[in-house]
C-alpha cells in the first residue's frame, strides 16, 4: 500500500508546554505520553497507545475498567468529567490515595 506511511503508535507533534519523560501530553484530540522531555514549542514523540504508570489525583479511588479523563489545567489523570477529556481507562484498582496509577490509552481524546 503506498499510501500508508506509519502505524501512528508513535507520533511527532509540538509540545504545547514542558513536559517530561514518561508524561501525559494533550495535543487537540489527541493525547499520549511524551518520549523525551521537552520544551514547550519543540517536536516531540507521543506514545498514544498502551498501558502507562500516570500521575493521577491522590484522593480519588478507582475501579478497574473506569473511565479516565486528562486534567490538562493540572496535568494529572482523573476520574472527574467537568472540563476534562476522556483519554483511556483505569487498568487497574487505584486506592484513595495514591499518586500514580495504570491507565490504558487509546490514541484520541474525546
Amino acid at each position: 500500500m503506498k499510501n500508508h506511511k506509519h502505524d501512528g503508535e508513535v507520533i511527532p507533534v509540538i509540545a504545547p508546554y514542558d513536559v517530561k519523560s514518561g508524561e501525559g501530553c494533550k495535543v487537540g484530540a489527541l493525547f499520549g505520553v511524551a518520549s523525551t522531555d521537552t520544551l514547550a514549542g519543540q517536536l516531540v514523540q507521543l506514545r498514544r497507545r498502551g498501558v502507562f504508570d500516570l500521575v493521577k489525583t491522590s484522593a480519588q479511588a478507582w475501579t478497574q475498567g473506569a473511565k479516565i479523563y486528562w486534567d490538562d489545567a493540572n496535568k494529572r489523570c482523573t476520574t472527574a468529567t467537568s472540563g476534562n477529556s476522556v483519554i483511556g481507562a483505569a487498568s487497574v484498582a487505584a486506592a484513595d490515595p495514591s499518586d500514580t496509577s495504570l491507565v490504558l490509552l487509546d490514541g484520541v481524546v474525546r
